[in-house]
Protein backbone atom coordinates (compact mmCIF):
# COMPACT_ATOMS: atom_id res chain seq x y z
CA UNK A 1 0.00 0.00 0.00
CA UNK A 2 1.18 3.40 -1.20
CA UNK A 3 1.29 5.35 2.12
CA UNK A 4 -0.94 8.48 2.04
CA UNK A 5 1.27 11.00 3.78
CA UNK A 6 4.88 10.33 3.51
CA UNK A 7 4.85 8.57 0.40
CA UNK A 8 7.01 5.49 0.42
CA UNK A 9 4.96 1.61 -0.22
CA UNK A 10 4.44 -0.17 2.71
CA UNK A 11 3.21 -3.71 3.35
CA UNK A 12 0.00 -3.95 4.02
CA UNK A 13 -1.95 -7.83 4.64
CA UNK A 14 -5.66 -8.09 3.12
CA UNK A 15 -7.89 -8.72 4.44
CA UNK A 16 -7.56 -6.28 7.04
CA UNK A 17 -8.24 -2.33 8.59
CA UNK A 18 -4.60 -0.53 7.76
CA UNK A 19 -5.42 1.67 10.92
CA UNK A 20 -3.80 -0.39 13.34
CA UNK A 21 -1.20 -2.27 11.21
CA UNK A 22 1.59 0.60 11.89
CA UNK A 23 3.17 2.69 14.31
CA UNK A 24 2.10 5.44 12.50
CA UNK A 25 -0.31 7.64 14.31
CA UNK A 26 -1.58 10.19 11.49
CA UNK A 27 -1.89 6.58 9.25
CA UNK A 28 -4.43 5.41 12.21
CA UNK A 29 -6.78 8.30 12.30
CA UNK A 30 -6.35 9.27 8.08
CA UNK A 31 -9.10 10.54 6.35
CA UNK A 32 -9.18 10.25 2.15
CA UNK A 33 -7.27 8.16 -0.54
CA UNK A 34 -5.14 5.02 0.11
CA UNK A 35 -3.69 3.12 -2.82
CA UNK A 36 -3.61 -1.04 -2.37
CA UNK A 37 -1.54 -2.57 -5.38
CA UNK A 38 -0.41 -6.35 -6.29
CA UNK A 39 0.78 -8.09 -9.12
CA UNK A 40 -0.01 -11.72 -9.83
CA UNK A 41 0.30 -14.40 -12.48
CA UNK A 42 -2.99 -15.47 -14.25
CA UNK A 43 -3.55 -19.33 -15.62
CA UNK A 44 -2.73 -19.09 -18.97
CA UNK A 45 -5.46 -20.97 -20.03
CA UNK A 46 -7.89 -17.92 -18.20
CA UNK A 47 -6.38 -15.89 -21.05
CA UNK A 48 -6.13 -17.48 -23.87
CA UNK A 49 -9.88 -18.38 -24.44
CA UNK A 50 -11.84 -15.22 -23.58
CA UNK A 51 -14.34 -15.79 -25.93
CA UNK A 52 -15.44 -19.14 -23.94
CA UNK A 53 -14.15 -18.11 -20.60
CA UNK A 54 -15.28 -14.87 -17.75
CA UNK A 55 -12.50 -13.47 -15.85
CA UNK A 56 -14.08 -12.25 -12.86
CA UNK A 57 -12.85 -9.51 -10.42
CA UNK A 58 -14.68 -9.59 -6.50
CA UNK A 59 -14.02 -7.66 -3.65
CA UNK A 60 -15.59 -8.76 -0.63
CA UNK A 61 -15.84 -5.65 0.77
CA UNK A 62 -13.86 -2.20 1.32
CA UNK A 63 -14.69 0.51 2.98
CA UNK A 64 -16.17 3.21 1.39
CA UNK A 65 -15.98 4.35 -1.82
CA UNK A 66 -13.67 2.28 -4.34
CA UNK A 67 -12.17 2.84 -7.24
CA UNK A 68 -10.31 -0.50 -9.22
CA UNK A 69 -7.88 -0.18 -12.26
CA UNK A 70 -6.41 -3.73 -14.05
CA UNK A 71 -3.31 -2.90 -15.69
CA UNK A 72 -3.78 0.67 -15.88
CA UNK A 73 -7.45 0.39 -17.37
CA UNK A 74 -9.81 1.69 -14.99
CA UNK A 75 -12.86 -1.00 -14.73
CA UNK A 76 -15.24 -0.18 -11.57
CA UNK A 77 -15.75 2.13 -9.15
CA UNK A 78 -18.23 1.14 -5.80
CA UNK A 79 -19.98 3.19 -3.33
CA UNK A 80 -20.20 1.69 0.03
CA UNK A 81 -18.34 -0.22 2.42
CA UNK A 82 -19.72 -3.64 3.90
CA UNK A 83 -21.02 -5.45 0.71
CA UNK A 84 -19.15 -7.21 -2.47
CA UNK A 85 -19.04 -5.85 -5.53
CA UNK A 86 -17.23 -7.22 -8.78
CA UNK A 87 -16.57 -6.36 -12.73
CA UNK A 88 -14.96 -8.49 -15.42
CA UNK A 89 -11.99 -7.86 -16.39
CA UNK A 90 -11.51 -10.68 -19.57
CA UNK A 91 -11.34 -7.93 -22.59
CA UNK A 92 -8.50 -6.80 -19.86
CA UNK A 93 -6.82 -10.25 -19.67
CA UNK A 94 -6.89 -11.36 -23.49
CA UNK A 95 -3.74 -9.27 -23.92
CA UNK A 96 -1.82 -10.26 -20.77
CA UNK A 97 -0.87 -13.86 -21.67
CA UNK A 98 2.47 -14.56 -20.40
CA UNK A 99 2.73 -10.84 -18.60
CA UNK A 100 2.19 -10.31 -14.96
CA UNK A 101 -1.62 -8.84 -13.85
CA UNK A 102 -0.94 -5.43 -12.06
CA UNK A 103 -4.33 -4.74 -10.02
CA UNK A 104 -4.83 -1.59 -8.30
CA UNK A 105 -7.27 -0.64 -5.83
CA UNK A 106 -7.83 3.23 -4.47
CA UNK A 107 -10.21 3.27 -1.25
CA UNK A 108 -11.23 6.63 0.32
CA UNK A 109 -13.32 6.57 4.30
CA UNK A 110 -14.55 9.73 3.75
CA UNK A 111 -18.34 9.89 4.75
CA UNK A 112 -20.67 12.89 4.05
CA UNK A 113 -24.38 13.95 4.92
CA UNK A 114 -25.30 11.23 1.57
CA UNK A 115 -22.93 8.14 2.70
CA UNK A 116 -24.28 4.74 4.30
CA UNK A 117 -23.01 5.54 7.22
CA UNK A 118 -23.58 9.15 7.36
CA UNK A 119 -20.85 11.95 8.29
CA UNK A 120 -18.83 15.09 7.85
CA UNK A 121 -15.98 16.92 6.92
CA UNK A 122 -15.27 20.06 9.34
CA UNK A 123 -12.83 22.21 8.37
CA UNK A 124 -10.62 24.47 11.16
CA UNK A 125 -10.66 27.82 9.98
CA UNK A 126 -8.95 29.13 13.56
CA UNK A 127 -5.63 29.93 12.16
CA UNK A 128 -4.48 30.61 16.00
CA UNK A 129 -5.15 26.65 17.01
CA UNK A 130 -5.24 24.52 13.79
CA UNK A 131 -2.76 24.29 11.02
CA UNK A 132 -3.87 25.52 7.41
CA UNK A 133 -6.42 22.97 5.83
CA UNK A 134 -6.59 21.14 8.77
CA UNK A 135 -10.13 18.85 8.79
CA UNK A 136 -11.37 16.14 10.75
CA UNK A 137 -14.31 13.64 10.07
CA UNK A 138 -17.83 13.51 12.12
CA UNK A 139 -19.08 10.43 12.79
CA UNK A 140 -22.32 10.29 14.60
CA UNK A 141 -21.99 6.64 15.67
CA UNK A 142 -20.15 4.70 18.08
CA UNK A 143 -17.76 2.63 16.42
CA UNK A 144 -14.17 3.00 14.96
CA UNK A 145 -14.47 4.08 11.48
CA UNK A 146 -12.11 1.49 10.04
CA UNK A 147 -10.67 1.78 6.78
CA UNK A 148 -9.23 -0.37 3.82
CA UNK A 149 -10.14 -3.63 2.25
CA UNK A 150 -11.69 -5.14 4.57
CA UNK A 151 -12.62 -9.10 3.52
CA UNK A 152 -10.97 -10.99 0.27
CA UNK A 153 -10.39 -10.13 -3.06
CA UNK A 154 -10.43 -12.86 -5.81
CA UNK A 155 -9.97 -13.71 -9.06
CA UNK A 156 -12.62 -16.54 -10.65
CA UNK A 157 -13.62 -17.92 -13.67
CA UNK A 158 -16.89 -18.57 -15.11
CA UNK A 159 -17.90 -19.46 -18.70
CA UNK A 160 -19.45 -17.52 -21.15
CA UNK A 161 -23.15 -18.71 -20.11
CA UNK A 162 -23.49 -19.00 -16.43
CA UNK A 163 -25.48 -19.03 -13.66
CA UNK A 164 -26.50 -15.44 -12.80
CA UNK A 165 -28.54 -15.76 -10.11
CA UNK A 166 -30.51 -18.57 -7.87
CA UNK A 167 -33.83 -17.30 -5.72
CA UNK A 168 -34.96 -19.83 -3.49
CA UNK A 169 -38.06 -19.74 -1.43
CA UNK A 170 -38.98 -22.39 1.14
CA UNK A 171 -42.17 -23.91 2.81
CA UNK A 172 -43.88 -26.97 4.28
CA UNK A 173 -46.80 -28.88 4.28
CA UNK A 174 -46.84 -30.74 7.29
CA UNK A 175 -43.83 -32.54 6.85
CA UNK A 176 -43.09 -31.95 3.59
CA UNK A 177 -40.95 -29.43 2.44
CA UNK A 178 -40.97 -27.15 -0.50
CA UNK A 179 -38.74 -25.05 -2.56
CA UNK A 180 -39.54 -23.07 -4.75
CA UNK A 181 -36.63 -21.93 -7.29
CA UNK A 182 -35.76 -19.63 -9.91
CA UNK A 183 -33.08 -19.78 -12.14
CA UNK A 184 -31.42 -17.17 -14.04
CA UNK A 185 -28.90 -17.80 -16.83
CA UNK A 186 -26.71 -15.08 -18.68
CA UNK A 187 -25.43 -15.64 -21.99
CA UNK A 188 -27.98 -17.39 -23.93
CA UNK A 189 -31.40 -18.36 -24.42
CA UNK A 190 -30.78 -21.65 -25.28
CA UNK A 191 -29.99 -23.71 -22.56
CA UNK A 192 -31.23 -27.08 -20.78
CA UNK A 193 -30.74 -27.05 -16.56
CA UNK A 194 -30.56 -29.96 -14.13
CA UNK A 195 -31.94 -28.99 -10.13
CA UNK A 196 -30.76 -31.62 -7.87
CA UNK A 197 -31.36 -31.18 -4.31
CA UNK A 198 -28.94 -33.65 -1.99
CA UNK A 199 -29.61 -34.08 1.48
CA UNK A 200 -26.49 -34.11 4.33
CA UNK A 201 -25.28 -37.44 3.21
CA UNK A 202 -25.26 -36.69 -0.68
CA UNK A 203 -28.21 -38.94 -1.27
CA UNK A 204 -30.51 -36.94 -4.24
CA UNK A 205 -34.07 -36.10 -2.69
CA UNK A 206 -35.52 -34.36 -5.49
CA UNK A 207 -34.83 -33.56 -8.85
CA UNK A 208 -36.65 -31.30 -11.80
CA UNK A 209 -35.37 -29.77 -15.42
CA UNK A 210 -36.65 -26.78 -15.10
CA UNK A 211 -35.26 -23.16 -14.62
CA UNK A 212 -38.29 -21.86 -12.47
CA UNK A 213 -40.04 -24.55 -10.30
CA UNK A 214 -40.05 -26.19 -6.90
CA UNK A 215 -39.20 -29.11 -5.26
CA UNK A 216 -40.79 -31.20 -3.46
CA UNK A 217 -39.31 -33.17 -0.20
CA UNK A 218 -41.25 -35.71 1.63
CA UNK A 219 -39.91 -36.07 5.39
CA UNK A 220 -38.08 -33.19 5.01
CA UNK A 221 -35.37 -32.33 7.62
CA UNK A 222 -36.66 -28.59 8.30
CA UNK A 223 -33.62 -25.72 8.95
CA UNK A 224 -34.19 -24.99 12.99
CA UNK A 225 -32.36 -22.49 15.01
CA UNK A 226 -29.90 -23.39 17.71
CA UNK A 227 -31.00 -25.11 20.86
CA UNK A 228 -34.60 -24.75 20.07
CA UNK A 229 -33.98 -28.87 18.02
CA UNK A 230 -31.51 -31.77 18.48
CA UNK A 231 -30.19 -30.82 14.78
CA UNK A 232 -30.03 -27.74 14.30
CA UNK A 233 -28.64 -25.70 11.42
CA UNK A 234 -29.95 -28.58 8.77
CA UNK A 235 -28.57 -27.75 5.23
CA UNK A 236 -29.40 -29.36 2.08
CA UNK A 237 -27.44 -28.68 -1.25
CA UNK A 238 -28.88 -27.50 -4.03
CA UNK A 239 -26.57 -28.33 -7.42
CA UNK A 240 -27.84 -26.27 -10.54
CA UNK A 241 -26.37 -27.75 -13.41
CA UNK A 242 -26.94 -25.51 -16.99
CA UNK A 243 -25.83 -27.09 -20.60
CA UNK A 244 -25.68 -24.99 -23.56
CA UNK A 245 -24.28 -24.53 -26.95
CA UNK A 246 -22.43 -21.38 -28.55
CA UNK A 247 -19.55 -20.93 -31.48
CA UNK A 248 -16.81 -22.84 -29.53
CA UNK A 249 -18.96 -26.23 -28.55
CA UNK A 250 -20.83 -27.28 -25.47
CA UNK A 251 -20.97 -25.17 -22.12
CA UNK A 252 -21.17 -26.40 -19.11
CA UNK A 253 -21.86 -24.21 -15.45
CA UNK A 254 -22.56 -25.71 -12.23
CA UNK A 255 -23.68 -23.62 -9.05
CA UNK A 256 -24.21 -25.86 -5.33
CA UNK A 257 -26.20 -23.28 -2.96
CA UNK A 258 -27.11 -24.67 0.36
CA UNK A 259 -30.29 -24.83 1.50
CA UNK A 260 -32.70 -24.88 4.86
CA UNK A 261 -35.83 -25.24 4.39
CA UNK A 262 -38.04 -23.42 7.04
CA UNK A 263 -40.55 -20.49 7.61
CA UNK A 264 -41.15 -17.24 9.60
CA UNK A 265 -43.75 -15.95 9.94
CA UNK A 266 -45.40 -13.18 12.47
CA UNK A 267 -48.61 -14.30 13.77
CA UNK A 268 -49.55 -11.57 16.44
CA UNK A 269 -47.48 -10.94 19.36
CA UNK A 270 -45.18 -14.13 18.28
CA UNK A 271 -42.37 -14.87 15.98
CA UNK A 272 -42.67 -17.71 14.66
CA UNK A 273 -39.96 -20.19 12.75
CA UNK A 274 -41.27 -23.28 11.27
CA UNK A 275 -44.59 -22.50 12.60
CA UNK A 276 -43.33 -22.60 16.27
CA UNK A 277 -42.57 -19.46 18.77
CA UNK A 278 -39.13 -18.10 18.72
CA UNK A 279 -37.36 -15.92 21.36
CA UNK A 280 -34.16 -14.08 20.19
CA UNK A 281 -31.81 -14.68 22.78
CA UNK A 282 -28.94 -13.13 21.84
CA UNK A 283 -26.14 -10.80 21.18
CA UNK A 284 -24.99 -7.68 19.09
CA UNK A 285 -21.69 -7.63 17.88
CA UNK A 286 -19.40 -5.72 15.95
CA UNK A 287 -16.69 -7.11 13.40
CA UNK A 288 -13.69 -6.09 15.42
CA UNK A 289 -10.42 -7.09 17.00
CA UNK A 290 -7.08 -5.67 17.92
CA UNK A 291 -4.72 -4.98 15.06
CA UNK A 292 -6.68 -6.19 12.44
CA UNK A 293 -9.69 -3.99 13.13
CA UNK A 294 -12.47 -5.17 10.87
CA UNK A 295 -10.66 -7.30 8.69
CA UNK A 296 -11.46 -10.86 8.44
CA UNK A 297 -10.17 -13.25 10.72
CA UNK A 298 -11.06 -16.89 10.60
CA UNK A 299 -9.37 -17.69 13.86
CA UNK A 300 -11.59 -15.16 15.37
CA UNK A 301 -14.61 -15.71 13.63
CA UNK A 302 -14.36 -19.66 14.73
CA UNK A 303 -13.96 -18.29 18.38
CA UNK A 304 -16.92 -16.10 18.34
CA UNK A 305 -18.99 -18.97 17.78
CA UNK A 306 -17.69 -21.29 19.79
CA UNK A 307 -18.50 -18.59 22.52
CA UNK A 308 -22.32 -17.69 21.59
CA UNK A 309 -22.55 -21.40 21.83
CA UNK A 310 -21.60 -21.52 25.45
CA UNK A 311 -22.82 -18.54 25.84
CA UNK A 312 -26.86 -20.28 24.69
CA UNK A 313 -27.46 -16.99 22.56
CA UNK A 314 -29.76 -18.16 19.33
CA UNK A 315 -29.17 -14.90 17.51
CA UNK A 316 -27.66 -12.06 16.93
CA UNK A 317 -27.87 -8.80 14.78
CA UNK A 318 -25.26 -7.23 12.51
CA UNK A 319 -24.84 -4.04 13.84
CA UNK A 320 -24.52 -1.81 12.21
CA UNK A 321 -23.32 -2.86 8.79
CA UNK A 322 -23.77 -5.94 7.41
CA UNK A 323 -21.08 -8.95 8.27
CA UNK A 324 -19.00 -10.78 6.23
CA UNK A 325 -20.01 -13.87 4.06
CA UNK A 326 -17.67 -16.43 5.42
CA UNK A 327 -19.71 -15.95 9.71
CA UNK A 328 -23.06 -15.68 7.57
CA UNK A 329 -22.25 -19.10 6.49
CA UNK A 330 -21.69 -20.45 9.81
CA UNK A 331 -24.83 -18.95 10.73
CA UNK A 332 -26.48 -21.12 8.28
CA UNK A 333 -24.22 -23.58 9.66
CA UNK A 334 -24.88 -23.46 13.16
CA UNK A 335 -28.84 -22.57 13.49
CA UNK A 336 -27.56 -18.90 14.64
CA UNK A 337 -30.70 -16.82 13.70
CA UNK A 338 -29.63 -13.28 12.44
CA UNK A 339 -31.57 -9.86 12.21
CA UNK A 340 -29.52 -8.46 8.73
CA UNK A 341 -28.82 -4.81 9.50
CA UNK A 342 -27.47 -2.68 6.60
CA UNK A 343 -25.68 0.36 7.32
CA UNK A 344 -27.81 3.03 8.19
CA UNK A 345 -26.14 4.04 11.33
CA UNK A 346 -25.58 7.31 12.33
CA UNK A 347 -28.74 9.42 10.17
CA UNK A 348 -29.16 12.09 12.12
CA UNK A 349 -29.84 15.26 10.70
CA UNK A 350 -32.62 16.47 7.91
CA UNK A 351 -29.78 16.77 4.38
CA UNK A 352 -29.45 12.84 5.10
CA UNK A 353 -32.97 11.84 4.52
CA UNK A 354 -32.85 13.76 1.18
CA UNK A 355 -33.67 12.14 -2.23
CA UNK A 356 -29.74 11.65 -2.52
CA UNK A 357 -29.18 9.76 0.02
CA UNK A 358 -32.58 7.71 -0.64
CA UNK A 359 -31.62 6.31 -3.18
CA UNK A 360 -28.48 5.14 -2.07
CA UNK A 361 -30.19 3.14 0.83
CA UNK A 362 -32.19 1.91 -1.56
CA UNK A 363 -29.26 0.39 -3.62
CA UNK A 364 -27.50 -0.89 -0.25
CA UNK A 365 -30.85 -2.58 0.51
CA UNK A 366 -30.76 -4.07 -2.92
CA UNK A 367 -26.91 -5.21 -2.91
CA UNK A 368 -27.63 -6.58 0.44
CA UNK A 369 -30.86 -8.61 -0.17
CA UNK A 370 -29.18 -9.76 -3.30
CA UNK A 371 -26.54 -11.51 -1.30
CA UNK A 372 -28.44 -13.20 1.55
CA UNK A 373 -31.82 -13.35 0.25
CA UNK A 374 -31.41 -17.23 0.42
CA UNK A 375 -30.35 -17.63 3.75
CA UNK A 376 -32.45 -19.79 6.05
CA UNK A 377 -30.05 -17.70 9.03
CA UNK A 378 -31.91 -14.31 8.19
CA UNK A 379 -35.42 -14.08 9.25
CA UNK A 380 -35.33 -10.01 9.36
CA UNK A 381 -34.16 -6.89 7.68
CA UNK A 382 -33.36 -4.04 9.51
CA UNK A 383 -33.09 -0.97 7.48
CA UNK A 384 -31.63 1.11 10.13
CA UNK A 385 -29.95 1.83 13.49
CA UNK A 386 -31.09 4.96 15.71
CA UNK A 387 -32.11 7.40 12.97
CA UNK A 388 -33.47 10.52 13.63
CA UNK A 389 -36.63 9.07 13.15
CA UNK A 390 -38.52 11.76 15.04
CA UNK A 391 -38.05 14.51 12.41
CA UNK A 392 -41.54 14.87 9.65
CA UNK A 393 -39.08 14.26 7.14
CA UNK A 394 -38.31 10.52 8.37
CA UNK A 395 -42.04 8.99 7.57
CA UNK A 396 -41.85 9.05 4.05
CA UNK A 397 -37.75 7.72 3.52
CA UNK A 398 -39.19 4.56 6.24
CA UNK A 399 -42.11 4.25 4.30
CA UNK A 400 -39.90 4.39 1.03
CA UNK A 401 -36.85 1.73 1.96
CA UNK A 402 -39.09 -1.06 4.37
CA UNK A 403 -41.41 -0.70 1.24
CA UNK A 404 -38.99 -1.62 -1.29
CA UNK A 405 -37.18 -3.94 0.74
CA UNK A 406 -40.42 -5.51 0.94
CA UNK A 407 -40.76 -5.57 -2.77
CA UNK A 408 -37.55 -7.07 -2.82
CA UNK A 409 -38.37 -9.95 -0.42
CA UNK A 410 -41.87 -10.35 0.46
CA UNK A 411 -40.94 -13.77 2.14
CA UNK A 412 -39.22 -11.71 5.64
CA UNK A 413 -40.22 -9.12 8.43
CA UNK A 414 -39.14 -5.85 7.90
CA UNK A 415 -37.65 -3.26 11.15
CA UNK A 416 -35.44 -0.98 12.04
CA UNK A 417 -33.92 0.22 15.61
CA UNK A 418 -35.16 2.83 17.21
CA UNK A 419 -34.48 4.92 20.15
CA UNK A 420 -37.05 7.69 19.42
CA UNK A 421 -39.94 8.81 21.53
CA UNK A 422 -42.52 6.24 20.73
CA UNK A 423 -45.24 9.02 20.40
CA UNK A 424 -43.00 11.17 17.90
CA UNK A 425 -41.43 8.11 15.62
CA UNK A 426 -42.21 8.34 12.41
CA UNK A 427 -41.30 5.28 10.81
CA UNK A 428 -42.99 2.84 13.74
CA UNK A 429 -46.15 2.15 11.76
CA UNK A 430 -44.14 0.86 9.04
CA UNK A 431 -41.70 -2.27 10.50
CA UNK A 432 -43.39 -5.35 11.07
CA UNK A 433 -41.25 -5.52 14.66
CA UNK A 434 -40.94 -2.94 16.90
CA UNK A 435 -36.87 -2.53 18.27
CA UNK A 436 -35.94 -0.31 20.80
CA UNK A 437 -32.47 0.52 22.22
CA UNK A 438 -32.57 1.87 26.33
CA UNK A 439 -29.75 2.49 28.91
CA UNK A 440 -31.81 3.43 31.71
CA UNK A 441 -29.45 3.91 34.39
CA UNK A 442 -26.32 4.73 32.30
CA UNK A 443 -27.16 7.68 29.64
CA UNK A 444 -29.60 9.10 31.48
CA UNK A 445 -30.32 8.61 35.27
CA UNK A 446 -26.78 7.93 35.35
CA UNK A 447 -26.12 5.82 38.55
CA UNK A 448 -29.30 5.27 40.11
CA UNK A 449 -30.47 1.14 39.24
CA UNK A 450 -33.96 1.75 41.14
CA UNK A 451 -35.14 3.55 38.07
CA UNK A 452 -34.65 0.98 35.45
CA UNK A 453 -37.54 -1.15 36.19
CA UNK A 454 -40.58 1.54 36.20
CA UNK A 455 -38.51 3.31 32.79
CA UNK A 456 -38.30 0.10 31.20
CA UNK A 457 -41.70 -0.87 32.12
CA UNK A 458 -43.17 2.27 30.53
CA UNK A 459 -41.19 1.79 27.55
CA UNK A 460 -42.69 -1.41 26.69
CA UNK A 461 -46.09 -0.49 27.63
CA UNK A 462 -46.27 3.06 25.71
CA UNK A 463 -44.82 1.43 22.74
CA UNK A 464 -47.12 -1.31 22.29
CA UNK A 465 -50.04 0.70 23.48
CA UNK A 466 -49.49 2.94 20.58
CA UNK A 467 -48.53 -0.09 17.90
CA UNK A 468 -49.95 -3.66 18.96
CA UNK A 469 -46.87 -4.66 17.56
CA UNK A 470 -44.57 -7.68 19.21
CA UNK A 471 -40.66 -6.26 20.20
CA UNK A 472 -37.34 -7.10 20.56
CA UNK A 473 -34.75 -4.72 23.46
CA UNK A 474 -32.29 -4.46 20.71
CA UNK A 475 -29.55 -2.55 22.82
CA UNK A 476 -29.51 -2.44 26.88
CA UNK A 477 -26.47 -2.89 28.65
CA UNK A 478 -23.53 -0.30 30.85
CA UNK A 479 -19.58 -0.45 30.16
CA UNK A 480 -17.41 -2.53 32.57
CA UNK A 481 -13.82 -2.30 33.20
CA UNK A 482 -13.16 -6.09 33.79
CA UNK A 483 -11.69 -6.39 37.35
CA UNK A 484 -13.35 -3.52 38.48
CA UNK A 485 -15.60 -4.30 41.78
CA UNK A 486 -17.49 -2.08 44.22
CA UNK A 487 -20.45 -3.17 46.88
CA UNK A 488 -22.52 -1.32 46.73
CA UNK A 489 -22.18 -1.00 42.90
CA UNK A 490 -20.57 1.10 41.49
CA UNK A 491 -20.93 2.33 37.67
CA UNK A 492 -18.19 0.66 35.52
CA UNK A 493 -17.86 -2.28 37.82
CA UNK A 494 -18.91 -5.69 37.44
CA UNK A 495 -21.49 -5.45 40.08
CA UNK A 496 -23.31 -2.63 38.21
CA UNK A 497 -23.27 -4.60 34.76
CA UNK A 498 -24.50 -7.95 36.57
CA UNK A 499 -27.39 -5.37 38.62
CA UNK A 500 -28.60 -3.90 35.23
CA UNK A 501 -28.83 -6.47 33.23
CA UNK A 502 -31.25 -8.16 36.37
CA UNK A 503 -33.54 -5.48 36.75
CA UNK A 504 -34.01 -5.33 32.57
CA UNK A 505 -34.66 -9.32 32.47
CA UNK A 506 -37.05 -8.86 35.29
CA UNK A 507 -39.26 -6.82 33.01
CA UNK A 508 -38.83 -9.10 30.07
CA UNK A 509 -39.92 -11.72 31.56
CA UNK A 510 -43.56 -9.79 32.52
CA UNK A 511 -44.21 -8.60 28.63
CA UNK A 512 -45.56 -11.47 26.47
CA UNK A 513 -45.37 -9.31 23.26
CA UNK A 514 -41.53 -8.56 24.06
CA UNK A 515 -39.86 -11.45 21.52
CA UNK A 516 -36.55 -10.77 22.17
CA UNK A 517 -33.51 -9.38 24.02
CA UNK A 518 -30.16 -8.84 22.63
CA UNK A 519 -27.36 -7.42 25.12
CA UNK A 520 -24.84 -4.31 23.83
CA UNK A 521 -22.59 -5.91 23.43
CA UNK A 522 -20.94 -9.63 22.67
CA UNK A 523 -17.90 -7.69 23.42
CA UNK A 524 -15.70 -4.41 24.40
CA UNK A 525 -14.98 -2.98 20.61
CA UNK A 526 -12.98 0.15 19.55
CA UNK A 527 -14.44 4.01 19.36
CA UNK A 528 -13.09 7.44 18.22
CA UNK A 529 -11.09 8.58 21.00
CA UNK A 530 -13.10 10.58 23.39
CA UNK A 531 -13.41 11.56 27.31
CA UNK A 532 -16.33 9.30 27.34
CA UNK A 533 -14.58 5.98 25.55
CA UNK A 534 -11.81 5.36 27.35
CA UNK A 535 -9.59 3.07 24.91
CA UNK A 536 -13.16 1.92 23.10
CA UNK A 537 -16.59 0.66 24.47
CA UNK A 538 -16.47 -1.04 27.04
CA UNK A 539 -20.28 -2.33 27.53
CA UNK A 540 -19.21 -6.19 26.07
CA UNK A 541 -20.18 -8.89 28.25
CA UNK A 542 -16.56 -10.42 26.91
CA UNK A 543 -13.27 -8.47 26.90
CA UNK A 544 -11.91 -7.30 23.29
CA UNK A 545 -9.23 -10.26 23.42
CA UNK A 546 -12.56 -12.44 24.46
CA UNK A 547 -12.32 -13.11 28.00
CA UNK A 548 -15.63 -13.46 29.70
CA UNK A 549 -16.89 -10.25 32.76
CA UNK A 550 -19.00 -11.59 35.42
CA UNK A 551 -22.39 -10.83 33.01
CA UNK A 552 -21.19 -13.12 30.39
CA UNK A 553 -22.04 -15.87 33.29
CA UNK A 554 -25.37 -14.24 34.08
CA UNK A 555 -26.53 -14.33 30.96
CA UNK A 556 -25.34 -18.25 29.76
CA UNK A 557 -27.62 -18.97 32.71
CA UNK A 558 -30.69 -17.13 32.12
CA UNK A 559 -30.42 -18.07 27.91
CA UNK A 560 -30.01 -21.61 28.36
CA UNK A 561 -33.31 -21.75 30.98
CA UNK A 562 -34.63 -19.19 28.23
CA UNK A 563 -33.95 -22.31 26.09
CA UNK A 564 -35.35 -25.39 28.11
CA UNK A 565 -38.66 -23.30 28.66
CA UNK A 566 -39.63 -23.60 25.36
CA UNK A 567 -40.18 -27.48 25.76
CA UNK A 568 -38.29 -27.76 22.23
CA UNK A 569 -35.16 -28.54 23.40
CA UNK A 570 -34.38 -31.13 26.35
Amino acid sequence: MLHPKTGPVIDMPVPASYNDITQDISLRDFVGWVWYEKEIWLPSRWVEKPATTRVMLRVGSAHYFSVIWVNGIQVMEHEGGHLPFETEISNIMKDSAGSLCRITIAVNNTLTLHTLPPGTIQFMEDSTRYPKGYFVQNIEFDFFNYAGIHRPVVLYTTPSIYIGDITVITDTDGNTGIINYVVSVVGSESYSVSVTLRDRQGQMVAHSVEANGHLVVADAKLWWPYLMHEEPGYLYSLEVMILAKNVNGSVEDIYVLPVGIRTVHISGDQFLINGKPFYFHGVNKHEDYDVRGKGLDWSLVIKDFNLLKWLGANSFRTSHYPYAEEIMDLCDKYGIVVIDECPGVGIKYPESFGNQSLNHHLIVMEELVRRDKNRPSVVMWSVANEPASQLPVAGYYFKTVIGYTKQLDPTRPVTYVSNANYEYDQGAPYVDVICVNSYFSWYHDAGHLEVIQLQLNNQFDKWYEKYQKPMIQSEYGADTIPGFHSDPPLMFTEEYQRIVLENYHAVFDQKKFVIGELIWNFADFMTAQSVTRVVGNKKGIFTRQRQPKSSAYILRDRYLKLANATGLFK
